[in-house]
């Protein structure tokens, strides 16, 4: 079946350009962009099934590294069906997942239960990722050969740093053999070990643990040494202080394998959201300094920042529910990863190339897939939405099994109309359809 999506603002991050124009789609690949001279009149004679798209913006899906859905082990609190839905409702057309689950996705039947989950319910695109050590315990390395056969895309311990580093090494050296992607949560573990909050007098006014964010540079700076050492494919995975940055940089000049990434909350929240206490606001690593944020912001801009990623970590509310140092960590964002993002195209911080390469092209392209472009023979992997559309979140509403937003009750501005994988519609909001 031929598709033709038309009156749309083509946003294409691989060429760095917005224009109006039309998108052909022919089975699960666009087959043609045509740009707005050549005009609708001639080429919707052409196509069985025409969606104006009145306007809007047309952008490749995003792809999401670092979603947590916590099948097997702990279903209440988010299944492969409700991410899925969360995640087409929220333009994302792929979602990599993590293995922080419980048990650990450790192992190629663990593994092969997943994507047999995900292929089976969700209405997206499923990438699993694979633990790094055994149990998430950083003693000893997974089978990383035979987890990357059985399809794991990268390995991960995700906040759980490995401490020996003789062990992250050798994991890094066979990681290296197999040309597999290491992506790691950058912090110093002891010094982390029961922070809540970021250093500082907003911290010691509330009387809560901290943790200063060189926490963050010391444990990037160790695995920069063991990357150089090694010559390992390596990702950071939530980098969000200031001071992390200067070996980021030194890195990549370097000519080293290595790419980053940033959270939406900690792209568009600091520390003095949290408040009186707002569990909520509890992530990890904690909200930093609003000089903190605007650092991200602008090394995302530089391209310093290569990915935002939504770090979904559904928690429950009993988990929620507790005074905010025993409270657990984390945030959905899955629906409120896009909306959230804007905030700094509206701001004029980032335009809206450039927002996109970080929400599709360059996670794609550090996955080796052919996503994040909007050119013939690229999947026809789309999001249709309006990035002016003012609503006010009720996280009662969020398809996600857990509810837990810091975005509750809070303006947003922007949402997807249409999610388009593989050349079918998956989300309609017109019709409410996912």
């Amino acid at each position: 079946m031929t598709l033709l999506l038309t009156n749309a603002i083509l946003v294409d991050p691989d060429t760095g350009t917005e224009a109006r124009g039309a998108v052909r789609i022919a089975g699960d690949t666009i087959t043609e962009v045509i740009p707005e001279v050549d005009g609708e009149r001639h080429e919707i004679i052409r196509a069985r099934e025409v969606i104006d798209c009145g306007g809007r913006y047309l952008a490749p899906g995003i792809v999401d590294i670092g979603v947590k859905v916590c099948e097997p082990g702990e279903r209440h609190k988010e299944s492969f069906r409700t991410a899925g839905r969360a995640a087409a409702a929220g333009g994302v057309t792929t979602m990599v997942t993590r293995p922080d689950t419980k048990p650990a996705i450790d192992n190629p039947e663990a593994l092969e239960f997943v994507t047999r989950r995900a292929r089976e319910v969700a209405p997206v695109r499923v990438l699993p990722m694979a633990a790094l050590t055994k149990g998430r315990e950083g003693k000893e390395m997974v089978e990383i050969g035979f987890l990357k056969d059985a399809g794991a895309v990268a390995f991960t311990d995700c906040d759980k740093v490995v401490e020996n580093t003789k062990v992250l090494s050798r994991a890094l050296t066979y990681a290296r053999s197999l040309g597999a992607l290491v992506i790691a949560h950058p912090q110093e573990p002891v010094l982390s070990k029961g922070a809540a909050m970021t250093s500082g007098k907003f911290a010691s006014l509330r009387g809560l643990p901290a943790v200063s964010p060189m926490a963050e540079r010391m444990g990037l700076e160790r695995d920069l040494a063991l990357v150089e050492m090694t010559g390992a494919r390596y990702h950071a995975d939530n980098l969000s202080a200031a001071t992390s940055l200067p070996a980021l940089e030194r890195a990549k000049a370097a000519g080293l394998d290595v790419t980053a990434g940033v959270s939406i909350h900690h792209l568009t929240l600091n520390e003095l959201d949290v408040g009186d206490y707002r569990t909520f606001f509890k992530v990890k690593p904690p909200l930093r300094a609003e000089t903190d944020r605007q650092a991200m912001v602008e090394a995302l801009a530089a391209g310093v920042i290569d990915v935002i990623s939504s770090m979904h970590t559904p928690q429950d509310e009993e988990s929620k529910r507790l005074p905010f140092e025993e409270a657990a960590s984390g945030a959905v964002a899955l629906e409120t990863l896009l909306p959230a993002a804007l905030r700094l195209w509206h701001a004029g911080d980032i335009d809206m190339p450039t927002l996109f390469r970080a929400l599709s092209l360059n996670p794609s392209k550090r996955l080796g897939l052919e996503t994040g472009r909007i050119a013939p023979g690229a999947p026809a992997d789309l999001i249709l939405f309006d990035p002016n559309a003012p609503y006010v979140l009720d996280r009662y509403k969020l398809r996600s099994k857990s509810k837990n937003t810091p975005f509750d009750e809070q303006r947003m501005q922007g949402r997807v109309l249409k999610t388009i994988v593989g050349g079918s519609v998956v989300f309609d909001r017109e019709s409410e359809t996912c």
